[in-house]
């Protein structure tokens, strides 16, 4: 049965998918109330936080019909409600993370990576400790370095407390606090957070790569567009006047390279007519000796 206080909820909580076209899924897991305090002060302008039970959050978006976001009501969830684009949000949220040290349990937002070279540690135990988490290590001088760029847990998965201990000793700092937003719905179309961190850099590196290939795309397979005429008629023209100086059809283009063609492959067979000629004048002199004895003969 669901109590009266609870039902008042989720019409509270119907009503107000309703007023938003932005609704955000949010993990609220491990974040600490100061920061979340801070947190909505800072999206006071922005967003509006709603932290209700899962159940609530499940039957509102189902009468809503926004049940594509029922897959990312995980641990502590939280429904974001905002009239902002939904890339914005992600880089207001996102600016509002501050980082933190690694304990045992954690789980790993992104691949931790321990990058090779000399550390702040000086020799001694510590090196035994980072060997037997599979990170190659040794003494360079007066520290310890890392032999060569490891990754020691990739994201998603739990952090040991000795790795933990090692981060934290390395002074590397991998958590995040802050809210976690897992995925934003907008119109029918679900952002995840894979899509919506994506840094502006990336995007346009994207666009830029997907234009070039479309573009040579279309010049190989001779798509005419507005962008690519020029170099389709460019390219047209080239093969045009290769065929034209094989196939050795004379126009305004070829015929000066035909004629260098030609004058080049007379120089090449000079030498080998001037040798011929005086073998066929011998070859023709004693052919018509014999004749020249015959008539001598009659005249006798």
């Amino acid at each position: 049965m669901v109590s009266i206080k609870k039902k008042e909820m989720l019409k509270k909580i119907v009503e107000t998918l309703g007023e938003y076209p932005v609704i955000g899924i949010l993990n609220m897991h491990k974040l600490p109330a100061k920061q979340l305090c801070e947190i909505r002060s800072k999206l006071h302008d922005e967003a509006v936080i709603r932290m209700v039970k899962k159940r609530i959050i499940l039957l509102a978006l189902k009468e809503k019909k926004m049940t594509a976001l029922e897959e990312f009501i995980k641990d502590e969830p939280a429904l974001l409600f905002t009239k902002s684009d939904p890339f914005k949000l992600a880089k207001v949220i996102a600016k509002s993370k501050t980082k933190a040290p690694a304990k045992g349990g954690d789980i790993a937002p992104s691949d931790i990576l321990i990058k090779a070279g000399p550390t702040n540690l000086p020799p001694g135990p510590v090196i035994g400790e980072l060997q037997r988490l599979k990170i190659p290590a040794m003494v360079d001088g007066e520290k310890i370095a890392v032999k060569k760029d490891t990754v020691v847990v990739k994201e998603g998965e739990k952090i040991s407390v000795g790795l933990a201990d090692v981060l934290t000793k390395l002074g590397i700092e991998p958590m995040e606090i802050g809210l976690n937003l897992s995925a934003v719905w907008e119109d029918g179309i679900v952002y995840e957070k894979d899509v919506l961190f994506v840094p502006t850099e990336k995007y346009l590196e994207d666009i830029l790569k997907a234009h070039s290939q479309a573009f040579n795309l279309s010049i190989n397979i001779g798509y005419v567009t507005k962008e690519n005429v020029p170099f389709l008629l460019s390219k047209a023209y080239r093969e045009a006047l290769a065929l034209a100086e094989t196939a050795g059809i004379p126009t305004k283009e070829t015929i000066g390279k035909l004629l260098k063609k030609g004058q080049d492959q007379a120089k090449i067979l000079e030498p080998k007519i001037k040798t011929e000629q005086p073998k066929q004048k011998k070859e023709k002199q004693k052919e018509e000796k014999p004749k020249d004895d015959s008539k001598k003969k009659k005249e006798g």
